[in-house]
C-alpha cells in the first residue's frame, strides 16, 4: 500500500437552470487538491489547509472533508492514522460546489490508496456525509454527485440514494463567470418560495425533461429551449449585481442558454463550439466590468472523468 497520494476533484454546476437539487455537471478547472497520507497515529488529522485564509476548520469532524473520510474510514475498518492538506483551488460561496469538492477528493483519494474496495457509486454515501455540515444536515447530492461521478448527472431520489449519469454532445461548452462576492447556500435557500403555482411546476418539469432530452439526443435547438427556470432563478438572481445583463449579454452572441450556477453569485452559459464560449465569456466579462466587479472566467466541456490522481 501506497503511503501518500494526491488527488484533484473538479468544481460542477448544478442545478442547471431548471433542475433545481437534480441535475449538474462536472467542469475542468477549478477544483480542489488533497494530498493523504497514511501514518501510525489512529485518528484522522487535517494538518493544513491552503487558499482560504484560516475560514475552514481543522477539526476533522466540523470540515466536509474530514467527516466524509471519517465515515468512510469508519465503513472500511481502517484503523490507521490519516493525515491530510486540503488545497483550495476555489472560493468558498462561489456556487461550483467547493465544499462538494474536498468531500470527495478526500475519500476519492483514500478509496486509491487502499486499491479502490468501493465504485464511484459505493463512495457517494460518504462523500455527501461532508455536504450535511452546509446544508443543515438536510445534503443535496447534485454537487457530490457531478464532482465524483465525472459527466452529467440526474439525482432521481436522495433517499434512498438514486444517481444516473447521461450521454451529452462532446461538442457542448461551458462558460462560467465568478464574481468575487461571496452567497451562502443555506441563505439562499431560505429566500426560496414554500409554494409555486402548478402552472410554474409543469412548466419546470417540461424544461427538465426537455433538457435531458436534448442533450441525449445532442438536440441544441432543444437544449436551448429548455434552459429556462421559471421558479428558482427569478428570486436568487436578486442576489447577484447585474446577473439579467450578463445573461441577456451571454445569449446575445451566441449561448444557448444562461442561468445561475448552483445558488450563486457564478452563472454559466452553454454553447455549441469553443469560439461561441470565449466570445460569450468576453460578454460577461465585460458586463460584469462595467459594474465594477472583478471575477474569474471559465471554459470548459463538461467533464467526463470526475476527481483524478495527480501524486
Amino acid at each position: 500500500m501506497k503511503k501518500e497520494i494526491k488527488v484533484f476533484a473538479p468544481a460542477s454546476v448544478t442545478n442547471v437552470s431548471c433542475g433545481f437539487d437534480v441535475l449538474g455537471f462536472a467542469i475542468d478547472w477549478p477544483g480542489d487538491e488533497v494530498i493523504l497520507k497514511i501514518t501510525d497515529t489512529p485518528g484522522i488529522n487535517i494538518s493544513k489547509i491552503t487558499g482560504e485564509d484560516g475560514r475552514l476548520p481543522l477539526d476533522s469532524k466540523k470540515n466536509t472533508a474530514g467527516l466524509s473520510l471519517i465515515s468512510l474510514a469508519e465503513h472500511l475498518r481502517f484503523n490507521k492514522g490519516i493525515e491530510i492538506e486540503i488545497h483550495k483551488k476555489m472560493a468558498l460561496g462561489s456556487g461550483l460546489g467547493s465544499s462538494a469538492a474536498s468531500a470527495v477528493a478526500s475519500v476519492f483519494a483514500l478509496n486509491e490508496i487502499l486499491d479502490r474496495p468501493l465504485t464511484k457509486n459505493e463512495l457517494l454515501p460518504f462523500a455527501l456525509e461532508g455536504e450535511k455540515l452546509t446544508c443543515g444536515g438536510i445534503p443535496h447530492a447534485d454537487n457530490v454527485a457531478a464532482c465524483l461521478m465525472g459527466g452529467f448527472v440526474i439525482v432521481r431520489s436522495v433517499d434512498p440514494l438514486d444517481v444516473i449519469n447521461i450521454d451529452t454532445p462532446k461538442d457542448l461548452y461551458c462558460t462560467i463567470i465568478h464574481p468575487h462576492l461571496e452567497i451562502n447556500t443555506s441563505d439562499t435557500r431560505k429566500i426560496l418560495r414554500k409554494q409555486i403555482l402548478l402552472s410554474d411546476a409543469v412548466k419546470q418539469w417540461g424544461n427538465v425533461a426537455g433538457l435531458v432530452a436534448g442533450l441525449i439526443n445532442k438536440d441544441y435547438n432543444l437544449i436551448s429551449r429548455s434552459l429556462q427556470d421559471v421558479i428558482i432563478e427569478p428570486i436568487r438572481s436578486i442576489l447577484i449585481p447585474g446577473f439579467n445583463e450578463i445573461k441577456n449579454a451571454a445569449i446575445k452572441v451566441g449561448a444557448l442558454g444562461c442561468s445561475i450556477s448552483g445558488s450563486g453569485p457564478s452563472i454559466f452559459a452553454f454553447s455549441k463550439t469553443n469560439s461561441v464560449a470565449e466570445n460569450v465569456g468576453a460578454a460577461m466579462k465585460e458586463v460584469l466590468e462595467s459594474l465594477e466587479l472583478n471575477g474569474d472566467l471559465y471554459i470548459s466541456k463538461i467533464n467526463q472523468e470526475g476527481p483524478k490522481v495527480i501524486g
